[in-house]
């Protein structure tokens, strides 16, 4: 009988070392699969954020341009009011010393 429980206890512990040794192989690859996946999704997010950063760097421009465009049409608007004002100032003058 003990002669055939040891070579019986021999070959499960091989089994077990086999098993053991898939298992390791196994972790490491998920470590590595884990690692990637990791690497890719960081890649994504510094994409993503990098066109948004573009995006409203663009947008901010755009925005100061429109403000710069109201800005002269406003200027303008008020010097042409104050040259009208001072031309009817003028007439009424003129009329006022007939």
């Amino acid at each position: 009988m003990k002669g055939f429980i040891l070579p019986l206890a021999i070959a499960a512990a091989f089994g077990v070392a086999a098993c053991s040794n898939q298992t390791e192989e196994s972790a490491e690859a998920t470590a590595e699969s884990a690692g990637q996946d990791a690497e890719a999704t960081a890649s994504d997010v510094g994409a993503a954020t990098e066109a948004a950063v573009d995006e409203a760097g663009a947008a901010v421009g755009e925005a100061g341009a429109a403000i710069e465009g109201a800005a002269e049409d406003a200027g303008a608007a008020v010097e042409a009011a104050g040259e009208e004002a001072a031309a009817e100032v003028n007439d009424a003058a003129s009329d006022a010393q007939q």
